[in-house]
């Protein structure tokens, strides 16, 4: 059997070029499929043919519900293939069968349903107070910003996608997607599917190849009017800087280091499982994880056992078993920066009392393996608990009130997510109090497409989903319109002396 081989997809057309890069398994390390290796020319190919389809003006002309017609076309043509996809992303990033499917695939499935059904009641156009004396009527219209360049991570990548360019093309927009070079595939199976439902040609655009130069390039191309990016904190800061010189419109969504933390009242039989999941679901490389884990000190020692106990359960292996429950990392480069946080941890002090090393066995020979893992003895201070491992991970600090809790937690650059567990009111109060986006109580990953995504400080600029997503993707426009017929009440003698009638 022949390996599959994807193209650029430009202009409406499938392109090859001179160079291309290969997608393995990051399970087995087998190859999976050849990818079309795009650079600089290629992206001014995309974003010159996105310019010409933005200024051609069919697509933004086009009706919003036909556009959200269009992109239920496509929710339904994946949601027909959500088995054949959860199989190749699993493949491709080695995420577990088990949440491709669910995730992956049929959470971006429901998003686009979702933005479909928000543009055909958004406000595209409404009429305002009238404005005196004059008198005139104001009317604010929402228009499409232009071309826009999304770019997306590995991780998650069909979703982070289509948080992107469901809405820019819902609002009329015209897209250059820019997919992470270990994790192309879905993305290009969607611009399958929207050729096949008739997207006019230049209004998507898919260009893979190397962050450096292709995505740095994107992101500071001149006619570029949006960036919307998902991945580092690091990377977010090179895209606003480079935003400021053409003034161009950001939405990132960034780093994280979610704070979880148990009350003395919670029902830890929910919490200790609610903490695995926070911390290990899609083998940990979540930018909303828990990863810290805020333990009272009355219960800590019950809650470490705990923790030891069910962390035993999980099994890691092949992520095309259901069975399997932890999966591999997804490149040979971040598996080796988990370790080296690992020996990091080591000088500094922590222990690790599950996991901290590579699975043993022959299943594990090839691959890009590492233990679910849980580090104790830490501090908030160390490098561990601060920064963003992108792995199974979970640090378990201890606190003596409350009050701890909630500096400990709030005692980060990141802000996009946290969880408290407890009864109902204690635990609302204190997610009251917590400097993030997103605070969930008694669970975690809860995602829906009807609320907002995204994080305070430095977790990112703007909020993917929820009511508002249109917003992110449109220009308001202000139109005043003179209903007097004449030149009575009008400023204009503020400038000039009225003709005697």
């Amino acid at each position: 059997m022949s390996t599959p081989h994807y193209s650029l997809f430009i202009d409406g057309k499938w392109l090859d070029t001179d160079d291309l890069y290969e997608i393995r398994s990051p399970a087995t390390e087998e190859l999976v499929a050849t990818v079309a290796k795009g650079g600089i020319a290629e992206v001014d190919q995309a974003v010159a043919a996105a310019k010409a389809a933005h200024e051609d003006g069919t697509w933004r002309r086009t009706p919003p519900a036909e556009r959200a017609a269009l992109l239920n076309e496509v929710a339904t043509r994946l949601a027909g293939r959500i088995d054949e996809l959860a199989v190749l992303q699993t493949q491709e990033n080695g995420a577990t069968i088990r949440i491709t499917g669910a995730l992956h695939v049929g959470l971006s499935v429901a998003q686009m349903q979702y933005l479909a059904s928000l543009a055909e009641n958004y406000e595209w156009e409404s009429k305002g107070p009238e404005i005196g004396p004059i008198p005139a009527v104001g009317i604010v219209r929402r228009e499409p910003i232009g071309v826009v360049a999304a770019i997306v991570p590995w991780n998650i990548p069909l979703l982070t996608t289509v948080w992107k360019i469901a809405p820019a093309l819902v609002a009329g927009n015209t897209v250059v997607l820019k997919p992470d070079e270990h994790a192309p595939l879905l993305a290009l199976e969607l611009a399958k599917e929207f050729e096949a439902a008739g997207l006019p040609a230049g209004v998507l655009n898919v260009i893979t190849g190397d962050g450096d130069p292709v995505g740095a390039c994107l992101a500071g191309h001149p006619d570029v009017r949006k960036v919307a990016f998902t991945g580092s904190t690091a990377v977010g800061k090179s895209i606003l800087r480079q935003s400021a010189q053409t003034i161009r419109r950001v939405t990132l969504e960034l780093g994280g280091k979610g704070a979880n933390i148990l009350l003395d009242d919670a029902d830890l039989d929910i919490a200790i499982d609610g903490a695995l999941f926070a911390c290990m679901a899609n083998n940990g490389q979540a930018c909303e994880a828990g990863t810290r884990l805020l333990v009272p000190a009355s219960t800590y020692d019950d809650v470490v056992q705990r923790l030891i106990v069910r962390a035993s359960t999980l099994k890691v292996g092949n992520p095309l078993d259901p069975a399997t429950h932890i999966g591999p990392i997804a490149s040979r480069v971040q598996r080796d920066r988990i370790f080296d946080y690992f020996r990091i941890a080591a000088e500094e002090g922590a222990t690790a009392i599950v996991g901290g090393r590579a699975p043993s066995g022959a299943e594990f020979d090839n691959g890009y393996w590492v233990e679910p893992t849980i580090f104790v003895d830490v501090t908030n201070d160390m490098r561990i608990v601060r920064e963003e491992v992108f792995g199974p991970v979970l640090t378990v600090l201890k606190y003596d009130s409350v009050d701890e809790a909630i500096k400990i937690a709030n005692d980060t650059n990141y802000g996009l997510s946290a969880g408290v567990w407890g009864t109902e009111d204690r635990a609302l109060d204190v997610a009251r109090q917590l400097d993030a986006g997103m605070v969930w109580v008694n669970d975690w990953h809860v995602i829906h497409p009807a609320y907002p995504f995204g994080g305070f400080k430095e977790s990112g600029l703007g909020r993917e989903g929820g009511p508002d997503a249109l917003d992110e993707y449109t220009e308001q426009k202000f139109i005043s319109l003179d209903r007097s017929g004449g030149i009575e009440n009008k400023a204009f003698a503020l400038v000039i002396d009225p003709i005697a009638r």
